[in-house]
């Protein structure tokens, strides 16, 4: 498939449904040297905790070149942008602005507005200054309130020149990969950590939700959770049981505190000691209204009953047919997620802020066909459009990612951009799938003129 293709009159061509491309600090920019040293530093530099042994000092060097990535975000007609801010960019060890850093965002959101593109900032994409992590990072409480402080000061800064924040980008990743398995930085361990880092990250975002509605009253505020739906490996009892507890566990540990101020029932089947010290009052702060949740989606997976007392469940390898990274290519998932969502929860409007495949791309004769993402994005649109017809209200979706980029633990072994990045050369080429996305959304363009 070398097209992405949708009908005039599918809910995601009208005029208020807006489309674009996602990044974040860490995996794009660059200019170690212009802000304060991250938890990723560190852990890159760890034996064995990046595939490839690299790290994000060079990444796509987008602070040098961020007008020629502008100029790609224009040549590809969409309508949003989805940035993340580095905290140890904008910010210094004392709580103050970094003029120098922020500056830098100033520029760029500047330009976006002048392109009629909207801004969609998420303040804190797992870029945790390092110091911070020194005096416990998210096992600290006082974590939560150096982000609150963070988001104040930006805010007030940025103001209403941004069209939406999000607080934190998947709280799942910072708190179970980072703090309980270990997989990404900081690469701390143990069930009871997790937890924790699960709740203080919660907190923060509970804590700057009324600084950011107060700063910016006609800004969109919410935050974006990832969401791997669950699947029973049989109908056995014990194997759907077990995929409860999973989901409970992955996605709506992160949700329900969000939508109802508590946490699901799977909390009560942790030990005392894993449970995270909970103070009163906090799940009234985390449980602020939100204009939009953003939901990233990428795959499913398969679970069955646990095989040891320790573990709530056992989960399984992913089936065929995978990405490059190994993950399943199933997209009604995403259908069945937002029905089964809309039908649990009173849901604000949705976004998906991130959406895409690491293919095995090949760049030859300047071009990289890449139509195996074409196929991706085009079943996936296809989706979410049944999930609107279904009556699900999703008012955006962004592609990831708008360049291949640093992608974490793997480093540069996994390309998801649209635009191909030779990391020697920093030269970007429209992949097939950037051309498909320019010609879709100029289709829509014009049908909407």
């Amino acid at each position: 498939m070398k097209n992405l293709q949708l009908s005039p009159s599918s809910p995601l061509m009208q005029r208020d449904f807006i489309f674009g491309v996602a990044t974040s600090s860490f995996q794009i920019e660059g200019d170690i040297d212009g802000r304060l040293p991250c938890i990723w530093d560190t852990f890159c530099q760890r034996p064995g905790a990046i595939e490839d042994a690299s790290n994000g000092e060079v990444a796509c060097e987008h602070v040098a070149r961020w007008e020629q990535d502008v100029e790609l975000l224009q040549q590809l007609n969409v309508s949003a942008y989805r940035l993340s801010i580095s905290w140890p960019r904008v910010m210094t060890q004392e709580g103050e602005i970094n003029e120098s850093g922020l500056h830098f965002y100033q520029q760029l959101i500047a330009q976006l507005n002048r392109l009629n593109i909207q801004v969609f900032v998420t303040l804190y994409h797992w870029d945790l200054p390092q110091y911070l992590e020194e005096q416990g990072g998210w096992l600290n409480r006082d974590t939560a309130y150096a982000f609150a402080n963070y988001a104040a000061k930006v805010t007030e800064r940025l103001g209403d020149k941004v069209a939406a924040y999000a607080t934190f980008n998947e709280p799942f990743c910072s708190a179970y990969l980072g703090y309980e398995i270990g997989v990404h930085a900081p690469g701390k361990t143990g069930r009871a950590s997790g937890r924790q880092a699960a709740h203080h990250i919660l907190l923060a975002h509970g804590l700057a939700m009324p600084i950011i509605r107060k700063n910016c009253p006609n800004v969109q505020a919410g935050i974006v959770l990832n969401f791997t739906p669950c699947y029973p490996k049989s109908d056995n009892p014990e194997d759907v049981q077990a995929t409860t507890l999973a989901d409970e566990y992955i996605n709506l540990w992160y949700l329900q505190p969000l939508l109802e101020g508590t946490y699901p029932d799977v909390f009560e089947r942790l030990p005392e000691s894993d449970k995270p010290v909970i103070y009163e009052g906090d799940m009234a702060i985390i449980q602020q209204p939100l204009d939009y949740l953003g939901v990233n989606f990428y795959t499913r997976l398969h679970y069955s009953a646990a095989t040891d007392s320790n573990s709530l469940y056992t989960e399984h390898e992913h089936q065929g047919p995978k990405t490059a990274i190994g993950w399943e290519i199933y997209p009604d998932a995403l259908r069945e997620l937002f029905i089964r969502l809309a039908q649990r929860f009173d849901l604000p409007p949705i976004y998906i802020t991130e959406n895409g495949a690491a293919m095995a791309d090949q760049l030859e004769g300047g071009q990289v066909m890449d139509t195996d993402r074409v196929a991706y994005f085009q079943s996936h649109l296809e989706a979410l459009e049944a999930a609107m017809l279904a009556g699900v209200e999703v008012k955006g979706y962004f592609a990831w990612s708008l360049m291949d980029n640093f992608e974490w633990a793997e480093g540069y072994t996994q390309r998801f951009g649209l635009v191909y990045v030779d990391f020697q050369s920093q030269q970007r080429t429209l992949k097939q799938s950037a051309l498909a996305w320019q010609a879709l959304l100029q289709q829509k363009r014009e049908l909407n003129q």
